[in-house]
């Protein structure tokens, strides 16, 4: 007896049929939306995440402030490491003793420390990095806001100089924590 030859095997092609994908994708519970009306295209992406929906969106102007920002601080960082005695003058229209260029030079130091700082946060699109960013920002500013205001009060005299500086820093403390919470707002659900 003649062995029966099998029928020739005909492949079931599971990625043209229509219906079975539908069936594979709907067990696999993706292709329709969730609960946040999200579509996911496969299992991964709705396991892991659509990395959309962490995406910061930008306030208008975020960048430019930060650009500005670090070229501020790098300037006045240099000028404080390289002519601390120019910086002193200009600020608080008096000559400096000749022992207070080392502490305007630490001074210039940690402005650069923070320079730096600045910089790479202007490369980044991580939301925490940015706040804190502009928390750090805003800090500083407060801080030499309030330094500065007492020594001008101890001196009891006021300086152009540092008038300016008073009111320039009042400025960049209210538009760091404007974009600070910008930036921390959750986004409106369309």
């Amino acid at each position: 007896m003649a062995a029966k030859q099998p029928p020739p095997l005909m492949k079931k092609h599971s990625q043209t049929d229509l219906v079975s994908r539908l069936k594979t994708r709907k067990i696999l519970g993706v292709g329709g939306e969730d609960d946040d009306g999200e579509v996911h295209r496969s299992k991964i992406s709705q396991v892991l995440g659509n990395e959309i929906k962490f995406a910061v969106r930008e306030p208008l102007g975020l960048r430019v402030w930060q650009l500005v920002s670090a070229i501020m601080f790098s300037g006045v960082a240099i000028m404080a490491l390289t002519f601390p005695d120019q910086l002193y003058d200009a600020i608080f229209d008096e000559e400096s003793v000749s022992s207070s260029k080392t502490p305007i030079r630490l001074y210039g130091g940690a402005l650069l420390s923070i320079s730096l700082i600045m910089w790479n946060a202007l490369y980044t699109a991580e939301k925490v990095i940015i706040r804190w960013t502009l928390l750090m920002e805003a800090c500083y500013f407060t801080v030499q806001f309030l330094v500065t205001t007492v020594s001008l009060v101890e001196n009891s005299r006021i300086a152009t100089g540092a008038m300016l500086l008073l009111v320039s820093r009042a400025l960049f403390i209210l538009i760091s924590i404007y974009y600070y919470y910008q930036v921390g707002r959750r986004p409106k659900k369309v």
